[in-house]
């Protein structure tokens, strides 16, 4: 095994997360090993060469955002492989169903503006309408993942059999459409419902794949600590501007989002608690390898976040006397 092997592949609460221009090349390089070491170059006959110009081309279309930027596509990549590593998933799904997950994962948040799909709506900017004010954000990730897949150079399908690539495009359709936190309720409960996972029942897949996708998107504090807090502090600026932009625009200010009101311990105790920890807490029941790389890490996050709340509200309390 090689270092590459070994960065790759390591419990996803313990995989260095690069950041900044000089490590592209090394996310680059990550991201083409993940596929090999899965086998979907070989399994779908991918051209080396048309798999880093995908790459470079999902690369390219990532804007320059606090939060939702290349890093953080390749980070849900990351995560995810690291997922499927350490539970031998692709043992276990499809070949394509590995293929739709990965390409989802690393291409969810294409071209994101850095505002957010409530925002799209009230100031009705021509994404929303173009898409009837129906997860704006999420189609439009899905229209530009599909222009890459259209152009010949970075067409990582173009070996698939023509009978199964509307089936691939669909999968990887749903799974990018899945990260809309609108529909997180609705996901949790269909594998909530779900007594013992069946990978020969379709629904029991797709109920499997969603939920990986949507953990691996929001599993930034399931990293360490100091990881953990470099991304929160990214997405809590990102929320900012979008805020401050609200208020300047008159618009409705969304409320998670409001500098003069949101705090980020409490902000991301909240998170843990009524929207991370169920989602895990649901998947392990099916996969529980991922107790301690997961579950573990997000309660500790939580604890940590708890702790520092209880630290600020003394200090205002000794502060007021």
């Amino acid at each position: 095994m090689d270092s590459r092997t070994e960065q790759s592949s390591d419990p996803p609460s313990n995989v260095p997360a690069p950041k900044g221009n000089q490590h592209r090349t090394q996310m680059l390089s990550l991201l083409e090993h993940m596929f090999y070491q899965l086998d979907l170059v070989a399994t779908f006959k991918m051209e080396p060469e048309t798999l880093r110009c995908f790459l470079s081309s999902v690369q390219e279309h990532y804007q320059e955002n606090p939060f939702h930027n290349f890093h953080h596509g390749f980070s849900v990549a990351q995560m995810l492989y690291c997922v499927i590593s350490q539970c031998q998933l692709q043992e276990r799904l499809l070949p394509s169903d590995t293929l739709a997950m990965m390409v989802a994962a690393l291409c969810h948040d294409l071209d994101h503006p850095g505002l957010s799909n409530s925002y799209q709506v009230n100031a009705q900017t021509d994404l929303a309408k173009r898409y009837n004010y129906n997860s704006p954000l999420e189609n439009h990730h899905w229209a530009v993942t599909l222009r890459i897949l259209s152009q010949e150079k970075s067409n990582l399908l173009v070996n698939v059999a023509p009978e199964q690539l509307p089936h691939i495009q669909q999968e990887i359709m749903e799974l990018i459409l899945a990260t809309d936190m609108v529909h997180h309720g609705k996901i949790l409960q269909s594998l909530q419902h779900i007594e013992t996972l069946s990978f020969s029942n379709r629904e029991h897949v797709t109920a499997l794949k969603k939920t990986l996708i949507k953990l691996c998107d929001i599993s930034n504090e399931a990293r360490p600590a100091d990881q953990a807090e470099v991304w929160a502090d990214s997405l809590m600026e990102e929320y900012f501007l979008q805020s401050d932009r609200e208020k300047a625009e008159g618009l409705p200010v969304t409320p998670y989002m409001d500098r003069d009101r949101v705090r980020k311990a409490d902000a991301q105790s909240s998170f843990i608690t009524f929207l991370l920890l169920p989602l895990c807490e649901a998947l392990c029941q099916h996969l529980p390898q991922l107790s301690d790389s997961l579950l573990q890490p997000l309660r500790a996050a939580k604890l940590r976040y708890q702790q520092q709340m209880d630290k600020e509200m003394g200090q205002a309390e000794r502060q007021d006397m």
